[in-house]
């Protein structure tokens, strides 16, 4: 059975994930099998895994530190919000269906079996389990139905490292209050401390870190720097969404959406030299760009219509009218459709108009389509031609069929070996199901090659560095984890996982 240890933080967005990532590839390095678990995860970034079923993004990139296949039991139950106040709620990869948060919580003590389940069959297989909490474990107003802070650590039997983020202030006092509103029993558990996202000269450090030693009576394990790294981010929290980016060469705007899913997409288009990837929220910041992506949404038809009220539908419409190029990833390739009916209310229900651009209507329907593909770009025209008979992979995670009249995109086979078409092109506007449909060196030089020929400039001799995306991720977790090294005190580390709790 895996030993196992746990990183909680003082609030969300402290840096839970990568602490988790940087143990994880410390644990391999050091060659132990290792894996990592968050019971309950609320992120609309997520992932298909091999056998089809559908995860967190932050655990997936946390099993590549580990060098493991992702795999649904490291993260059992996953809500991707569909609104300010409800959910659709993912069991063991599987859909069960929309809760409000009123309902989620009458019910989710009923999925702890589904939890123990998954840790123990992942501790079976392991030596050591990296377990990662959830916002804050002293929300006293939640503790009650907690199935992913302490509720795991004392499951997982698992030693806690507390983390708090300096960049954001206060450190000091999140730390302690955290361990004060904690019952004595909890308290026991919490192991050490971890000062996370710091600039600057430690040594600064070093009072306040021997107080808190003495007002908590714990260990600061580690004082951990602020790290430029490139992985893939959880949720809308991204340091990728803050405004201010100046545009390259190559200007992309990505439309930023209230319920933006799956942002990770677009991750790649920044190797393109001289490119740029803005999210942008408003006809103020959309200015004018070389290419605009409408990215994936939970929601659909609720942020179409954010995207009328706020204008951001007119000037689209205005910048495609004029032949620049629009690209749609799944809801937003919805989107782009003339029509979008919800008969099942799968989202708000009944019936809107869509952007037109694409000659194609979207139905709605239950089941889920959940599959990792393999496709080609069909002959393209306009703007977009040098994208004809280009490969690329990827998956696809969608609860809508789009049929009509239009140019299809691409062929793809699915897991099952089925091929089938997908998306629709009209000039220099299209539309994927595909989540990752960039992540590929030859999809990357066309854009790149389409969007010079645009501005007037040379595509035919574009350079992109070498370029293979887990070549790249694997190098990002190496600095990872060397960086932590570095930081922590891994022999104090070491031996919270062996005493254990």
């Amino acid at each position: 059975m895996a030993k196992s240890i746990m990183v909680l933080g003082t609030m969300s967005n402290v840096g839970k994930s990568l602490l988790v990532a940087g143990l994880c590839r410390i644990f391999m390095q050091d060659g132990y099998r290792v894996a990592p678990f968050k019971s309950q995860n609320m992120a609309l970034n997520s992932y298909i895994t091999s056998k089809g079923l559908e995860m967190g993004r932050a655990q997936v990139m946390q099993a590549e530190a580990a060098g493991r296949e992702a795999d649904v039991r490291m993260n059992p139950i996953l809500l991707k919000p569909t609104s300010d106040k409800g959910s659709q709620v993912i069991v063991n990869g599987e859909v069960i269906g929309n809760m409000t948060a009123a309902e989620y919580y009458r019910n989710k003590q009923k999925l702890v079996p589904e939890i123990e389940k998954a840790y123990s069959e992942l501790a079976a297989e392991n030596d050591i389990i990296v377990l990662e909490g959830a916002g804050s474990p002293a929300e006293i107003n939640l503790k009650e139905n907690d199935i992913v802070n302490m509720f795991m650590a004392k499951l997982a039997k698992a030693p806690v490292l507390l983390a708090g983020d300096i960049d954001r202030g206060g450190v000091f006092a999140s730390i302690y209050g955290t361990i004060k509103l904690l019952p004595e029993d909890e308290r026991r558990l919490i192991k050490g401390t971890i000062i996370n996202k710091f600039r600057g000269d430690v040594s600064i450090l070093e009072p306040g870190l021997k107080m808190l030693e003495e007002l908590v009576s714990k260990p600061v394990v580690g004082v951990v720097p602020f790290m430029h790294l490139d992985v893939d981010d959880e949720d809308s929290l991204s340091d990728r969404f803050s405004g201010g980016k100046k545009p390259k060469l190559i200007d992309i705007a990505a439309i930023h959406l209230p319920r933006i899913s799956n942002f990770t997409d677009f991750n790649a288009l920044e190797f393109i030299e001289d490119a740029s990837v803005r999210y942008v929220a408003s006809v103020k910041e959309l200015k004018n760009p070389d290419l605009v992506i409408l990215p994936g949404t939970k929601n659909t038809m609720g942020d179409l219509k954010w995207l009328r009220e706020c204008g951001l539908e007119a000037e689209i419409l205005k910048y495609a009218a004029a032949g620049k190029p629009l690209i749609g990833i799944c809801g937003g390739y919805q989107m782009l459709c003339k029509k979008l009916c919800d008969p099942c209310r799968v989202e708000e229900g009944g019936e809107m108009m869509g952007l037109g651009l694409i000659d194609a209507d979207t139905v709605f329907e239950e089941q889920k389509v959940r599959t990792r593909v393999k496709g080609s770009f069909l002959k393209m025209e306009g703007v977009f031609k040098d994208l004809s008979c280009v490969q690329f992979e990827g998956y696809e995670i969608h609860m809508g069929r789009t049929q009509g009249t239009s140019n299809s995109l691409s062929q793809l086979t699915d897991m099952q070996g089925v091929t089938k078409p997908d998306g629709m092109a009209n000039g220099n506007v299209f539309g994927s199901y595909v989540h990752g449909i960039f992540d590929s060196d030859g999809v990357l030089k066309a854009i790149a090659q389409a969007l010079l020929k645009e501005k007037g400039l040379d595509g035919g001799n574009i350079r992109l560095p070498a370029f293979d995306i887990n070549t790249y991720k694997q190098k990002q977790y190496d600095i990872l984890a060397d960086t932590m090294r570095k930081s922590l005190d891994m022999e104090l580390v070491y031996k919270i996982l062996e005493e254990g709790i």
